[in-house]
């Protein structure tokens, strides 16, 4: 199923922090089917403010078992969605949300025997939570660790409900907070979730623990941190999963390295979606297929417009392109012809992408 923006109605806002707020979601009956999801997966929201229309996405942060459709929001500077969200945003109005996607997430059964372990950073915590509900609710003989990094205790989102966690599964979910900004008596809980951090987490309390799974969500630094540390001690990278928080608008993103030296190519290109072609013409180092299928009056999915989301990902079934850069796909779908067509150049001179495989 193609993702679809549908209208829907606020139900609930909730004040986390000071900077954070919660908001559930009405789903109507005749659309529920169109927003069942996977845990650690999110909505995108699209709105119009000061004569602009604004796209932004969030993760879901609740256990499927709960029966609500609930992001976090937390306000950035000079964010225009977050503060609006944060700001105006009220009950009962309405808003235009796309339907789930995201692939942070994992086969969670009543039968799954795992040792998961998480890592979050600040507003991070929100896919995490999704998975870590449902996993200590549905996966019984599962259990759970999240190391959690803020700035101090009033930073916290979910605190309480963290708690609640920890008090009701004392004996499957094991929490860690690390603060940047308040000292807690333990220098394993003290700093920034950098590699040295989580060398000294990993060294004095995960070295014995047999995991199967690692997560991790937050600044781009803690990802790389965790990735790094678990590969070099030999973990097997495929059960390394992350979700990348970050603003399309940095400026610190890495190319990607570009396909073998190649002529400037003037390419013909079919974009199918919906069961119907879009036929353009564009060039390998010209605008986006996704900008370029957009003005050919295309609807097609996106977000973020910066490689990080997966919203924009078709297959390329005839032809070769190029990504500019990528944060969202893993290696086994772009192997599979995966694109993020947002960051996607044609490097040959006919080009088939398809957002319905």
């Amino acid at each position: 199923m193609n993702p679809r923006f549908h209208t829907l109605k606020i139900k609930d806002i909730r004040q986390e922090t000071e900077d954070a707020v919660s908001i559930a979601l009405t789903v109507p009956e005749e659309l529920k089917e169109n927003y069942v999801y996977e845990p650690g997966q999110y909505l995108t929201f699209r709105t119009n403010i000061d004569g602009e229309e604004v796209r932004r996405s969030y993760s879901i942060c609740t256990g499927l078992h709960e029966d609500e459709l609930r992001v976090a929001v937390k306000k950035m500077q000079y964010g225009k969605f977050s503060t609006f969200a944060n700001e105006d945003l009220k009950i009962d109005d309405e808003i235009e949300v796309m339907t789930p996607m995201g692939t942070f997430t994992t086969e969670i059964t009543e039968d799954s025997e795992k040792s998961f372990l998480f890592f979050a950073g600040g507003s991070g915590i929100t896919p995490v939570m999704s998975l870590i509900k449902t996993i200590l609710n549905k996966a019984k003989k599962s259990n759970v660790t999240l190391v959690y990094g803020n700035r101090g205790f009033d930073y916290i989102i979910f605190r309480d409900q963290l708690e609640d966690l920890k008090n009701v599964y004392m004996d499957r979910f094991s929490l860690m907070h690390v603060f940047s900004a308040e000292k807690l008596g333990n220098q394993l809980q003290e700093g920034l979730l950098d590699k040295t951090q989580i060398e000294k987490i990993y060294t004095s309390i995960l070295k014995e623990q047999d995991i199967d799974e690692v997560f991790v969500c937050g600044p781009e630094p803690t990802i790389h941190a965790v990735k790094d540390v678990f590969t070099e001690v030999g973990y097997d990278d495929k059960k390394i999963h992350f979700e990348l928080f970050t603003s399309p608008s940095q400026k610190n993103k890495s190319p990607l390295p570009k396909a073998s030296s190649h002529a400037k190519v003037d390419a013909n290109i079919k974009v199918i979606l919906d069961g119907e072609e879009i036929l353009l013409n564009l060039d390998s180092e010209g605008e986006s297929i996704l900008d370029a299928a957009s003005k050919a009056g295309a609807d097609v999915p996106y977000s973020c417009k910066g490689g990080v989301c997966c919203t924009c990902k078709a297959k390329v079934l005839e032809g070769k392109a190029r990504m500019d850069v990528n944060y969202a796909l893993e290696e086994d779908e772009v192997e599979a012809g995966y694109i993020l067509t947002c960051q996607s150049h044609p490097v040959s001179d006919k080009l088939v992408v398809s957002f319905d495989d």
